[in-house]
């Protein structure tokens, strides 16, 4: 059995949690987010706990039991706590600055990149080099934040361009006159 698909989530207080025709939603705060359960697996909600179970043994149902249940306790972190990606801008002029829903880039290029930002995402420059993106879906903010790092993606030479913050650029050494 899954160990990830077999473990219980808990409801924290503020959240409704319910199923309905295969489809799980949960609530908070006026924000809602649903999943799509796949075929034969059923979300069980007893005591503040919330139970996925699986169909069958076969290959199918076990490697989709613990994806499910991450599912699930994502959505619940999201709509409790919320997601956040920390993006940083590495180069000799190069920073970004929000104009209303737009991200207003300026990377080295002719013209300043502007990034439209999604419904249900936000997006934030705390100061000229680094990009906050947050939001209650994270497969939505993880996608945003790695639209914007796409945009400029950091180069090996000079380590110039958009990372998230703690990633290791490995740097190459270059041209050397022998």
């Amino acid at each position: 059995m899954s160990r990830v698909g077999r473990r219980l989530i808990d409801i924290p207080d503020g959240i409704k949690i319910g199923v309905e025709d295969g489809t799980v939603r949960v609530e908070a705060r006026g924000d809602t987010l649903e999943h799509v359960i796949p075929a034969g697996f059923t979300v069980e909600i007893n005591d503040k706990k919330v139970e996925v179970k699986r169909p069958s043994d076969s290959r199918r149902d076990r490697s989709l039991h613990g994806t499910t249940r991450s599912l699930i306790q994502n959505m619940i972190t999201g709509l409790k706590d919320g997601f956040q990606k920390n993006l940083e801008i590495h180069g000799v002029g190069y920073k970004a600055q929000m104009k209303g829903k737009v991200l207003a880039l300026e990377i080295g290029k002719s013209h300043t990149v502007d990034f439209e930002v999604p419904e249900g995402i936000i997006v934030e420059a705390p100061a000229p080099t680094q990009i906050a993106v947050k939001g209650i879906d994270k497969q939505k903010v993880g996608k945003v934040a790695a639209e914007i790092r796409a945009l400029y993606p950091p180069e090996p030479y000079k380590g110039k361009g958009i990372k998230y913050s703690g990633e290791h650029i490995r740097r190459k050494q270059g041209k050397s006159i022998a």
